[in-house]
């Protein structure tokens, strides 16, 4: 994301709906229905969103592009809150495009607790600025709290805090029904900055981390028997990063994908395309667990989808 100066931004965007659990009520879920039995107690349900993507790197410095240090640090923050019994859903996990408003859709159709959107700093000039900066709504409320909490976090590591602005006209801060922040992990173009990202990585994804558990990690007790709106992602198998997902097409015309993607978005399912061996994949989810893909593959198939899971 480019900065003018700390605090301002060149995104614009659409209309909030403030977060309050009871005052509204989500879409029907898209994926395989499961109770929340009442008076057990649950976790948060986390959307992890990777900002830029695709066709968009987002800030550029020296060969250097922010959708790729997002989407590093966004899996490294979702594991470790996997890891802290946290359901994690993913707005991406590949280097493909999404625009803020499909972000924001998607995060109301999963029936999201917080959504928490990567991002990293730039300026008008190299080294002009640094620090880090956590962006909402409006400064109140479990966002605001969580906003602050990262930042202290993120100021331990060693990153200078530029405090927590408002950005009401961000689409992802606006059209999201939940607290939702966007965190800016210092400028892309300020080598300092990127020294501390580089080799205190894993230190700041455990800080954002302890931030976001601080406000999100507090159990959630549920009233009633309530259909979620996803199925948990589980635990990380042993040995590796597999992901599976759901593929219910691929194309060579483009215009077919998003045909196919349209199609499912609006009946509820997080898809997505991705760009491989020349064609266009329409796939959706990514899953840790096989059980988790094989139960989003049937309800797609119930639906008279032809789809089959890739890893």
């Amino acid at each position: 994301m480019v900065r003018n100066s700390p605090g301002t931004t060149a995104e614009n965007n659409v209309c909030q709906i403030k977060w309050e659990r009871k005052r509204y009520t989500l879409p029907p879920p898209a994926y395989p229905e499961y109770k929340r039995t009442a008076g057990v107690i649950f976790m948060a349900r986390i959307i992890i969103d990777s900002g830029h993507g695709g066709s968009d790197p987002g800030a550029t410095y020296e060969g250097r592009r922010e959708k790729d240090d997002n989407l590093r640090l966004a899996l490294a923050v979702g594991r470790i809150l996997e890891e802290n019994g946290e359901d994690v859903v993913y707005t991406r996990t590949e280097d493909v495009y999404q625009t803020p408003f499909e972000k924001a859709q998607l995060a109301n159709q999963l029936g999201g607790d917080f959504f928490i959107s990567f991002h990293r700093n730039s300026s008008p000039e190299g080294n002009q600025y640094s620090g880090v900066e956590t962006l909402v709504y409006d400064r109140s409320g479990k966002k605001f709290e969580m906003a602050e909490a990262i930042n202290r976090e993120l100021e331990e590591v060693g990153f200078q805090d530029l405090g927590v602005k408002e950005r009401p006209g961000l689409v992802v801060l606006r059209r999201t029904r939940m607290p939702a922040l966007l965190i800016e992990t210092g400028f892309l173009n300020t080598d300092a900055d990127n020294t501390l990202f580089d080799q205190e990585f894993e230190a700041a994804a455990q800080g954002i981390a302890r931030g976001i558990l601080s406000v999100a990690g507090e159990n959630v007790p549920i009233e009633e028997d309530t259909p979620t709106g996803n199925i948990p992602a589980g635990e990380t198998p042993s040995g590796g990063e597999r992901l599976y997902r759901v593929q219910a097409g691929a194309y060579r015309n483009r215009a077919y994908a998003e045909e196919l993607l349209y199609q499912l978005q609006q009946e509820g399912f997080p898809a997505f395309i991705i760009k491989e061996d020349g064609l266009y994949k329409v796939q959706v989810g990514a899953f840790r667990q096989l059980d988790n893909a094989v139960r989003m593959e049937a309800e797609l198939r119930q639906k008279g989808y032809s789809t089959f899971i890739a890893s």
